[in-house]
Order: structure tokens, then sequence, then C-alpha cells
């Protein structure tokens, strides 16, 4: 409830309240404010809410479309639909069997915010009573102002798992990583190996020159002794 208003026909305020009542006496006697304020109330402010309206138009009005995927962690693990990337957070999302919208072996997440100011939400469907054979009357439909229905069936070649099948995000990333593992090993091998050549190879060129120095007889041989002539004439 207001504690003052202002009646736009007479230019008077309004004191629903007993307190307010010597404000309105107050303001009552400055007529020429009280224009002021019917000509700030009705015109002003109604254009600058407008400008405010197109300058954030393209934010507040804007439909960002989600991408759609169904994940499972096990083999008894529920099929999660989720979506993530959409706006605005006013997204409608379930599963059907023929058509008909399931209430029952279904699980409804929050919608939780991006870090780049879009949505994502999932619902999970429990699949332990139904047969293989049923899964082509199953799909997940996503529903969102401004775009078509995004219909996603239960395929379990669209599914993607943490335990087989496409391999899944969790076996891409265990499989990146040990070819990562081998790059580097197979690195350090041959910088190993070029360093130990490099250092037998030094280590024999400075052998070949320590021998050389410490013996220069082999070198400059001393002139060989003549025979003494003791012959006498």
């Amino acid at each position: 409830e207001d504690l003052i208003s202002l009646d736009l026909e007479t230019l008077t305020w309004i004191a629903p309240k007993p307190q307010a009542y010597s404000t309105k006496l107050r303001w009552d006697q400055n007529r020429a404010v009280n224009e002021l304020n019917k000509n700030y109330i009705t015109k002003e402010c109604v254009d600058w809410l407008k400008k405010y309206l197109d300058y954030g138009k393209s934010t507040l009005q804007r439909t960002e479309r989600p991408s759609v995927s169904l994940l499972q962690r096990s083999p008894s693990s529920p099929v999660v639909c989720h979506a993530t990337g959409f706006y605005p957070n006013r997204l409608v999302m379930f599963w059907r069997r023929d058509d008909q919208q399931l209430h029952e072996h279904v699980d409804h997440g929050e919608v939780l915010p991006n870090h780049d100011g879009t949505f994502q939400v999932s619902v999970g469907l429990n699949l332990t009573s139904v047969p293989p054979e049923d899964w082509p009357r199953y799909e997940c439909v996503v529903q969102l102002k401004g775009i078509e229905d995004i219909l996603v069936p239960l395929d379990p070649a669209l599914i993607r798992t943490n335990w087989g099948g496409d391999g899944g995000v969790q076996s891409n990333i265990i499989i990146g990583s040990v070819v990562l593992l081998l790059a580097a090993a197979v690195g350090v091998f041959v910088g190993v190996f070029v360093l130990k050549r490099r250092n037998d190879s030094a280590k024999r060129r400075l052998a070949g020159s320590d021998t050389s120095s410490a013996d220069p007889g082999e070198q400059n041989p001393a002139p060989e002794a003549q025979p003494l002539n003791t012959e006498v004439n």
C-alpha cells in the first residue's frame, strides 16, 4: 500500500495512512511542483522507459536455441535429456511415449545458469521397466518460445555414455590423456638417447686428446744411437 500518491486530475496528494497526512497538506500548497510532477510522470518518465526498453531489446527479447543431448552414466542409470545454452530461461522439457507426456519415472532438474548468461536444465528418464524394443516409442521434447520444438528420439546411438558405446566424454578425456603421456614418454626417451650419444662422443674425443698429450715421445722419437767405431788403424 502506498504511503502517499498524487491525484493527476486534481493535482492534490492522497494520504491513505495517517502518518502521511501532514505531508499531504504541505505538498498540496505547492501547485507548481505538482504540475512538474505530473509532467514527469506522464511524459518524461514514459519516454525514458521506452528508450531503455529499446536499448535493452536485443538482450531482453533475444532467443538462444539450446543444444540438446542424451546422457547416461552407466547401463543401469537413467537416460538424461540435457539442454544447455538457451535463453530466456522459460524452457519446457519433458519425456513422452507415443506422443503422451510422461509424469512417472521422470526426474525434472532445476534450471541453472551458465557462465555466459544462458541456462541449462535436465530431465531424467528411468528405463529399468522399459524393454529395449519399446525404446523407439520414447522421445525427449524441448519447447522454447520463438523456435520450433526439438525432438530427440530415445536411440542408443545418440546416447553419450561414460561406460562404452560411443566412448563418451570421460572416455575421450582418458584416451587423450594416455596419448599425451605416451608422446611425452617417447619425447623424454629420445632426448635422453641423443644426450647420451653426445656425451659419449665428447668423452671419446677428450680421451684421445689426453693420450696424445701424455706421450710426446711417440710423436717426436729420439734419434737412434750410432754404434761406436772401435777399430784401430
